[in-house]
């Protein structure tokens, strides 16, 4: 008889190979268990991150346009006063009153008194708040019409375009002459560009016609530095 069986206890069985071996592998499973649910936690606070963003950036846009449109509707009240001139979603046209003659880039005295009486209102919404934040330059669009060769009109409607920056930038004693304010502010917004063959209209006459076609900023664009320079002393149009 054992010494077991002397005493009168029971030898307790040995331990089962897994039994041994479950308290790690229940561990391992709330590890990974846990480790899901960290992931999922952290990929739903992403999605919600770069959905506001998106959000966001969208209330952004939609807010860029809308000023923008209301800045448009400030400038059409501003057209209405000469007839005529009409504002065709972000382009001023001179119509009839701004009209070329055949192979010709001048402007007759009434035509350039027509231009120097409608920037003044232009400029002025240019420094007002909205168009502060969101307007950025002011394209000069000379055309011609679709008879010559294409760089002759090229260069023709660049001459027209030209002659339209000469007109607002002409000094005293040139009749209805802009303040020196409104001709520096002119000269930083203004761009000159011409078109051939491009954007004709039903006629000859109306294709020769000029237009300021609004630019403006995009959400965070960066803005060019401000230049202090005097206006020229030469006040002759260099294509005169």
């Amino acid at each position: 008889m054992s010494l077991g069986a002397m005493s009168g206890k029971r030898r307790p069985p040995p331990p089962r190979r897994d039994e041994a071996e479950r308290p790690f592998w229940i561990s391992f499973s709330d590890l990974m268990t846990a480790l899901m649910v960290l992931f999922l936690v952290a990929m739903t606070v992403a999605l919600l991150s770069v959905t506001h963003e998106i959000a966001a950036t969208e209330d952004r846009k939609t807010a860029r346009e809308e000023e923008i449109d209301r800045f448009m509707d400030e400038l059409q009240t501003v057209a209405a006063r000469f007839p005529g001139v009409a504002v065709r979603g972000r382009v001023v046209d001179f119509g009839d009153r701004a009209r070329f003659e055949t192979n010709r880039h001048a402007l007759d005295a009434e035509q350039a008194r027509l231009l120097r009486e409608v920037t003044p209102g232009l400029l002025a919404l240019a420094r007002a708040p909205l168009g502060e934040k969101w307007l950025k330059r002011i394209v000069v669009e000379g055309f011609a019409d679709a008879r010559g060769s294409y760089l002759y009109n090229l260069n023709l409607s660049l001459q027209r375009s030209e002659r339209v920056l000469c007109v607002l930038l002409a000094a005293p004693p040139a009749p209805a002459a802009l303040p020196e304010a409104d001709r520096l502010l002119a000269r930083e917004l203004f761009l000159v560009s011409g078109s051939s063959f491009h954007a004709l209209k039903e006629s000859p006459e109306e294709s020769r016609r000029i237009e300021l076609r609004l630019e403006f900023f995009e959400l965070d664009e960066a803005r060019p530095a401000h230049r202090e320079q005097p206006l020229d002393a030469e006040a002759r149009c260099p294509l005169d």
